[in-house]
């Protein structure tokens, strides 16, 4: 058991549920609200993040990507603690799981009445089950040519904080694009502190991420304008809101970001920044927490109207 709790990653767990707190916490602040499609949204979310962990392991595994020249913790199949039979079953099996969910969460979001809709969010479960496999198992792996980062801005920032919004309102405010994207910017970010530590070693396999394709120079370049891009989003939603003086304590969540910048940016060894992202996961969950308790001011304000008037 303890072998698979560690393919699964716990530590991204958070990360991946951001998008869908911020973007429930919004539909809530204009009176929208179903825990049914809070539940399974975060279900569908976790679950696609594991399957992605797992396809991850897998590929990498049988590539031989993850070697003894990869820094971080040893992955399952290149421990030979999971093998590649036995992950492929559950490869498989968090897919069927993945789908389930998202099939229970279009249905109490949508319950038949909006057959387009149904059909447009299932092929977006499809789309996104997909790129979490294809991101490192097959021949053409979308990973090993750098397009990682687009399936993460996508899937993790944009799908999961509209998406969700959408599910509970049936309309599309495009003020969310704001922290959709930020949100997207800080998890691409830390896909790209993963292959900054890791340049060396996927130079060598025929990784060809962003970070080798541009080089270690130009990715802290591309890792500040995500970070310092995500922080001025978020600020300028805020402004555009109109936010209470007390509803900017989303900013706490700024000190460890700039922390983390300071770090990366007088790192002059890669490998040693495999303890950022954790810190960077952690950052942008707890901006996201942050930010989504500063949203529920705006249903006090709901409720306090409707008492006076």
């Amino acid at each position: 058991m303890k072998h698979w709790i560690d393919a699964a990653r716990i530590r991204t767990l958070p990360l991946s549920v951001s998008g869908i707190l911020v973007g429930s916490f919004y539909a809530l602040s204009q009176a929208y609200f179903n825990w049914k499609i809070i539940i399974f949204a975060l279900s569908t979310t976790v679950c696609l993040q594991v399957l992605s962990n797992f396809a991850n392991d897998y590929g990498d595994g049988i590539k031989g990507t993850d070697n003894d020249d990869r820094v971080g913790p040893k992955r399952a199949i290149q421990s030979g603690a999971i093998t590649p039979q036995a992950m492929k079953v559950a490869i498989f099996f968090m897919s069927l799981l993945t789908l389930l969910s998202a099939l229970s969460l279009i249905y109490f979001s949508f319950k038949g009445k909006y057959l387009v809709y149904s059909l447009l969010f299932f092929v977006l479960g499809i789309l996104a089950i997909a790129s979490a496999i294809r991101y490192t198992v097959g021949k053409n792996a979308y990973g090993y040519r750098g397009y990682g980062d687009i399936f993460v801005f996508i899937f993790f920032g944009l799908v999961s904080t509209f998406g969700i919004y959408f599910m509970f309102s049936k309309q599309i405010d495009w003020l969310l694009l704001l922290p959709a994207t930020a949100i997207g910017f800080l998890s691409v970010g830390v896909l790209n502190l993963n292959n900054m530590r890791d340049e060396a070693s996927d130079r060598k396999v025929g990784k060809n991420t962003i970070v080798v394709k541009m080089g270690g120079k130009w990715a802290k370049n591309y890792h500040y304008f995500l970070i310092i891009s995500a922080m001025v989003l978020v600020v300028l939603f805020a402004v555009l809101n109109n936010f209470n003086f007390d509803q900017y304590l989303f900013l706490v969540a700024y000190f460890p970001l700039t922390k983390h910048l300071i770090t990366v940016y007088k790192n002059q060894e890669p490998r040693l920044l495999d303890p950022e992202l954790k810190k960077l996961a952690l950052s942008t969950f707890l901006l996201s927490v942050l930010l989504s308790l500063a949203l529920i001011f705006f249903v006090s304000d709901l409720i306090v109207y409707y008492i006076l008037n």
